[in-house]
């Protein structure tokens, strides 16, 4: 099985930074299979959603919301996954989460097949 730990959250003003890591372990098996992964976010009231995604190959794609703003990273070597967020907005308060994606040939969709880690907490806010 596949355990996802995410880190890095905090409290931040408008326009902040901040860098998230998700470490995730297993067995060979379920880390190779893991492929592509994704940076997932919940805000209160919402829908998890999928904000950012990444091959193990380094191909990415973003959700509008977030372009342009987060950069997400990967290191197979590590065996963890990151996104740096700059210029955050009120908006971005969620608790984000990591786990798997899809790559369907065009774009990286959301297809989280593992248990949910805790998530860490992203609070945008003056």
């Amino acid at each position: 099985q596949v355990q996802l730990v995410e880190s890095g959250g905090g409290l931040v003003r408008p326009g902040g930074s901040l860098r998230l890591s998700c470490t995730f372990s297993g067995s060979i098996f379920s880390i190779y299979t893991m492929d592509t992964m994704g940076w997932f976010r919940q805000a209160p009231g919402k829908q998890r959603e999928l904000v950012a995604g990444i091959t193990t190959g380094g191909l990415t794609n973003y959700a509008d919301a977030v372009k342009g703003r987060f950069t997400i990273s990967r290191d197979n070597a590590k065996k963890t996954m990151y996104v740096q967020m700059n210029s955050l907005k009120p908006e971005d308060t969620a608790v984000y989460y990591c786990n798997s994606a899809y790559w369907d040939g065009r774009t990286i969709i959301a297809q989280p097949q593992f248990s949910w880690g805790q998530g860490t907490q992203v609070t945008v806010s003056s």
